[in-house]
C-alpha cells in the first residue's frame, strides 16, 4: 500500500509539472506574437480608422513607423505590413488616408479616393500629420525615432510628406508614383529616402525616374533608388496578380523583388532608427 501511494503521488506530481511546462510554453509562444489594437483619430469632421501593431516584448520606448496603404485603401495588406514591422521590434501605425476606413472595390473608385487626397496637399498633410501625432503620443513610441513607408499611392504620400519637410528620420516608398504634387527644396528633406521600383512598371516611366532623381539630387536628399528587373507594379503585394487579372491592369506579385526590397527596408531602418 505504501508503494502504491508513493506511485500515485509521483504520477500526480509528474503530470502537474508537465501541465505547468506546457502552459509556460504556450504563454511564451503567445508572447512572440505582435499585439495590436484599433485606433481612431479625427481630422476636422472626418474620423480616421487606423491600426496599431506592437512588438511582443517591449523594453523601453521603440521607434515608430507609419504605414500608408495602396490606392485600394486601409486594408488587410497594410495591416500585415504593420504586423511585420512590429515583429522586427517597431511600433507601427497603419494609417487611414481616406477616412472612415474606406476601401475601394474597383480601380475607378480607388482613383477617385486617391485623387481626393493627393489632389489637395493640405488635406493629405493634415491627415498624415494627425496620424504622426497619434503615433508619437503612444507611450511605447520614441518620438525622436520615426519612419514612414508607403505602397503605390502610399509611397507617393510618404515621399510628398518628406518633401514638405515633415520631421521623419527615414522614408521608404514601394512601387510609388514619382510625379509628386510638391518638389523637394534644398535642405528641406530631413529623411533618408529609399525608393524600390519595379523595372517593368509601365506606370512609372524612365522620364518620371530621371526627373525624380534629379530633383532629389538638386535638393541634396540622401536617396537610394533600387529598380528590380522584370518586376511590375504592386510587386510586393501577394494579391496583386489576381487583381491585375481581374481588372486587366499591369499588376503582378514578384516574390524575389518583395523579399529583396523588404531587406532594403530593414537595412534602412537599422541605419537610421536603431
Amino acid at each position: 500500500m505504501k508503494h502504491l501511494i508513493s506511485f500515485i503521488l509521483f504520477t500526480l506530481l509528474f503530470f502537474s509539472a508537465c501541465s505547468h511546462k506546457e502552459a509556460a510554453e504556450d504563454q511564451a509562444a503567445n508572447l512572440q506574437q505582435p499585439t495590436s489594437k484599433e485606433v481612431s483619430y479625427a481630422v476636422d469632421t472626418t474620423t480616421m480608422k487606423g491600426y496599431m501593431a506592437y512588438p511582443a516584448k517591449i523594453e523601453g520606448k521603440k521607434p515608430g513607423i507609419l504605414v500608408v496603404h495602396e490606392w485600394w485603401g486601409h486594408n488587410d495588406y497594410a495591416r500585415k505590413r504593420a504586423d511585420m514591422l512590429a515583429d522586427l521590434g517597431y511600433v507601427a501605425l497603419a494609417v487611414d488616408m481616406y477616412g472612415d476606413g474606406r476601401q475601394a472595390a474597383h480601380p475607378e473608385d480607388a482613383q477617385k479616393f486617391a485623387m481626393s487626397v493627393m489632389g489637395n496637399l493640405e488635406t493629405a498633410k493634415a491627415r498624415f500629420m494627425k496620424a504622426l501625432e497619434t503615433l508619437k503620443a503612444d507611450p511605447q513610441v520614441d518620438a525622436n525615432k520615426i519612419g514612414a513607408i508607403g505602397y503605390c499611392f502610399g509611397g507617393s504620400v510618404v515621399l510628398s510628406m518628406a518633401n514638405t519637410g515633415v520631421d521623419l528620420q527615414a522614408v521608404a516608398a514601394f512601387h510609388a508614383g514619382l510625379q509628386l504634387p510638391i518638389q523637394p527644396a534644398k535642405g528641406q528633406v530631413k529623411a533618408k529616402v529609399l525608393v524600390c521600383n519595379g523595372g517593368a512598371d509601365p506606370m512609372v516611366t524612365e522620364e518620371h525616374i530621371t526627373n525624380f532623381k534629379q530633383s532629389m539630387k538638386d535638393a541634396g536628399v540622401d536617396l537610394k533608388f533600387v529598380s528590380y528587373e522584370g518586376a511590375q507594379h504592386a510587386f510586393t503585394n501577394p494579391g496583386a496578380t489576381d487583381m491585375g487579372k481581374k481588372f486587366s491592369l499591369p499588376l503582378a506579385y514578384d516574390e524575389t523583388a518583395d523579399q529583396e526590397s523588404w531587406q532594403e527596408l530593414k537595412n534602412l531602418f537599422a541605419s537610421t532608427l536603431q
